[in-house]
């Protein structure tokens, strides 16, 4: 991309400055002159009896893109000093004899700091700082020593913020107009630069992850392919959201249709016609929309769904509606299961058919058992059901199992129970299946691993089942990579796989008649909703890397070329100024090559000596390419650290042995590369200050950062949210404690295996830890309890170590709201800044001592 490494030498100015000494604005982005007149006095005031004022002028609306567009620069003279334009007057248009004109200039600091901006001006103007109406000056003067300042005090975190002046220019009458502006830092922030510019790129901040428009996960094609539906949500400061889906012409890309938010279309088979609901009287409508005619048809109303399906000859709707368990009467609850916890264990999923022809409703699932509808065949005449049971004695606590049922007859075959599948779909001659699940499946006829190993259940594998003759085929035994999604093709009768693969997420083609596997090709590090057509060699499919937000192509079966769709987050990623990034790998010691990679800081200098930050999960999956994160790693760059993450051993998409070190290990072996890959980056790589590495991870990588400090001090700073400290703890106060265990510690009890809990469990550990260790908690955090982290905390707190705890009011176990997870997101830059950067102020501002 443009972007890398590049910021200054785009700088039409930048000049550097030392606290305590002010430095002049010599250089500003000048917009063209905007006339404006005052407006025609009806009366003399206005509904709030006020007299209209020059400076209402002001108040006109105008686009700040016409500045950060423009490639004009006004230069002060050698004083610091700028001559502004003044209106021209037009003769034929009486009182126009005004303009408002927009100047501008980035400031960009190192680091966190305060400092004064003080403009002086003879003209009246308002000053906003990215975006945002900060002052008013009301008045105008005739020369610059009579000019009344505008002073704001600035509170300035390590990014870029762009000022604009918005002034009222008016005829030439007096002296020509005349515009100071200087910047001085806090006497304190002695060592803090700070650079003024005009630059039109800027660092990336958490804000540009939340806000701006971007691509849903939503997207499909018509049967023919000529026509796709996506959506996009727009994200705006403040964190209001606007969802938007679109029906748009393949080949054109020509907006045919926009849809309200709630009408989760689908395609009839066979036809360019689209299925959707709307919020009828008391439940749900449903409409046909014909393409051709743009028609709209209500085919049922009132309908009570949670999801459904359109049958393949188009003549009946399978509705799948959630139905509870009664709750217990008063404030008494009696527990069902260990898993009753979770306010989705009592609901349960029941099947309706409703008939176009008839428009009757007819039950067709009855009882208590959980079922899900996996797939109808392209018949019409049966389908799969998916039945899932508790079976709280035996690992994995569940038993699933898979029934084919005659929409005729309503008779239902048992085809096979097993624990380990999680679902199934037709071939398209419907003689076959292709059932996904973990390679323990089918009494492990797909495992591949090591003798002594367990699977990890996480590492989802593929298996084609006959209906004839019951016989399995393992198809991805040795396919490394895991499994997330198939599709059948009805199209050319390959099966087209999502999967993890290492770090990124690919598609696969298997051809079943010769058992092969073929990568496509599609550009992108991360593929999302890959949709084929129906009737054509055509599909749409999100793609999104390391540099850019996720866009959507059109793809080529038969030619395997993509076309670009849609790129709604262009214009928003072509402000920044982005990091490289660069693969880089290590053997370990017992010969696994450890794979990972590393982002330099936007404005890297090889001279310097920087500090390190080292992200990783370890819980299974791998932490992807992906360019929209909670863990945003050019995020971390842009504040000056080279980040480095990598996916250690248990990781998934790396094969069933790989992944299959993280069963019962809970650290072993994963803590030690992590170690060894941070130590052997720093002494490969003499950029990076090794005595400022910093380290941080979330939900099982939130232990992982808690153990590591029990094995190393070689970190200087470390960060844990949503972290594991008693393994024994979370796996019974966990809603998903012993049900993530049932993969990470199977056939593992504390009853059994007491050492496992204990030997492996950072608070049992405690008093090793000597690095200076962030807790950060949501305090509703139902996967991972809060009490994790309370433990860790109250531990090092009576161990005298230096703690913090920071929880986050109503929060999960991920962050999600908009203010809150930028505060959060702050909380962390300023805790590295404090220990790896030795600036502790912007921490001392978050969190000053009661």
């Amino acid at each position: 991309m443009k972007k890398y490494f590049f910021l200054l030498i785009f700088f039409h100015i930048s000049l550097s400055i030392s606290a305590q000494k002010s430095i002049k604005v010599e250089q500003l982005k000048a917009s063209s002159l905007i006339p404006v007149y005052t407006p025609i006095m009806l009366d003399s005031t206005n509904v709030e009896k006020k007299t209209f004022e020059k400076e209402n002028l002001l108040k006109n609306k105008v686009d700040f893109q016409e500045v950060t567009k423009v490639q004009d620069i006004l230069k002060a003279d050698t004083a610091g000093v700028f001559t502004l334009p003044f209106a021209p007057y037009d003769r034929k248009i009486p009182d126009r004899d005004k303009a408002l004109q927009l100047l501008s200039f980035n400031i960009d600091a190192d680091r966190y700091c305060k400092a004064k901006l003080l403009i002086t001006s003879t003209d009246m103007f308002e000053v906003y700082i990215n975006n945002k109406l900060e002052k008013t000056k009301k008045t105008k003067e005739d020369s610059l020593s009579k000019a009344k300042d505008i002073s704001l005090d600035l509170t300035l975190e390590p990014r870029c913020y762009e000022v604009i002046i918005k002034r009222l220019a008016e005829v030439k009458n007096l002296d020509e107009s005349k515009l100071t502006v200087k910047i001085t830092p806090d006497k304190k922030d002695s060592s803090a630069q700070v650079v003024l510019s005009t630059n039109s790129l800027r660092r990336i901040t958490i804000n540009d992850i939340l806000e701006g428009k971007r691509l849903s996960s939503s997207c499909s094609i018509s049967p023919s392919g000529k026509y796709f539906v996506f959506g996009t949500t727009q994200t705006f400061p403040g964190g209001k959201s606007v969802f938007t889906l679109e029906l748009r012409e393949t080949s054109t890309n020509r907006i045919v249709y926009r849809f309200t938010d709630e009408t989760s279309p689908r395609w009839l088979t066979g036809k360019d016609q689209l299925v959707y609901s709307q919020k009828g009287t008391s439940q749900k409508d449903l409409y046909i929309l014909d393409i051709a005619t743009l028609e709209e048809k209500k085919i049922a109303e009132n309908l009570q769904f949670d999801n459904y399906l359109v049958s393949p000859d188009n003549r009946f709707l399978l509705l799948q509606v959630r139905e509870e368990i009664p709750a217990d009467k008063g404030d008494l609850k009696r527990l069902l299961s260990p898993s009753d916890r979770s306010g989705s264990f009592r609901g349960r999923n029941s099947l309706f058919r409703y008939n176009f022809d008839t428009k009757t409703v007819q039950r067709i699932t009855f009882g208590r058992t959980n079922i899900s509808l996996n797939d109808i065949s392209h018949d019409g005449k049966k389908i799969l059901l998916l039945a899932n049971e508790e079976n709280i004695t035996e690992r994995p606590f569940k038993k699933n199992t898979l029934y084919e049922m005659d929409l005729l007859t309503l008779k239902m075959d048992t085809l096979f129970s097993d624990p380990f599948i999680n679902r199934a779909i037709y071939s398209p001659d419907s003689r076959q299946l292709l059932v996904s699940g973990s390679a323990e499946a089918f009494g492990g006829i797909g495992l591949n691993i090591k003798e002594g190993q367990i699977s990890n259940s996480y590492d989802v594998q593929a298996f084609i089942v006959d209906l004839k003759s019951k016989g399995v085929k393992p198809v991805t035994k040795d396919f490394n990579p895991s499994i997330s999604g198939a599709q059948w093709s009805n199209y050319d009768n390959l099966i087209y796989f999502s999967a993890e693969d290492k770090d990124r997420s690919q598609i696969y083609v298997y051809d079943p008649a010769d058992a092969t596997f073929k990568k496509l090709d599609l550009q992108e590090n991360m593929i999302r909703g890959f949709r084929l057509a129906e009737d054509a060699p055509i599909a749409i499919f999100q793609g999104e890397g390391t540099n850019n937000a996720y866009r959507l192509y059109s793809y080529n079966l038969k030619t395997g070329k993509s076309v670009l769709l849609s790129d709604p987050f262009k214009s928003q990623l072509d402000e920044m100024t982005l990091s490289k990034v660069t693969d880089w790998n290590f053997v370990s010691s017992d010969g696994t090559t450890i794979e990972g990679r590393f982002y330099l800081p936007y404005d890297f200098d090889a001279n310097k000596k920087y500090p390190l930050i080292v992200y990783y999960y370890g819980g299974t999956s791998p932490t992807p390419r992906t360019f929209e994160s909670t863990y945003p790693l050019q995020v971390y760059a842009a504040l000056g650290y080279v980040v480095y993450t990598l996916q250690p051993s248990g990781t998934t998409g790396f094969g069933q042995e790989f992944s299959a070190r993280h069963v019962n290990a809970w650290g072993k072996k994963t803590a030690s590369e992590i170690i060894d890959g941070a130590r052997l980056f720093c002494r490969e790589h003499p950029f990076i200050d090794s005595a400022k590495v910093g380290c941080i991870g979330a939900s099982y990588g939130g232990f992982m950062t808690q153990y590591l400090q029990t094995q190393t001090d070689f970190f200087a700073a470390a960060v844990s949210h949503a972290g594991i400290s008693n393994i024994t703890s979370y796996w019974g106060e966990g809603y998903w404690g012993y049900g993530y265990s049932a993969a990470a510690s199977a056939y593992s009890y504390p009853w059994n295996n007491p050492q496992l809990y204990t030997e492996q469990s950072p608070l049992f550990m405690a008093d090793k830890i000597k690095t200076p260790l962030l807790l950060l908690h949501g305090a509703a955090d139902t996967n991972v309890p809060i009490g994790e982290s309370i433990q860790m905390y109250n531990a090092l707190k009576i161990l005298g170590k230096t703690v913090e705890l920071i929880t986050v009011k109503e929060e999960n176990h991920a962050i999600y709201t908009y203010q809150k997870r930028i505060d959060w997101n702050k909380t962390i830059y300023a805790w590295f800044a404090k220990w790896l950067k030795n600036q502790p102020e912007w921490w001392e501002d978050l969190y000053s001592e009661k």
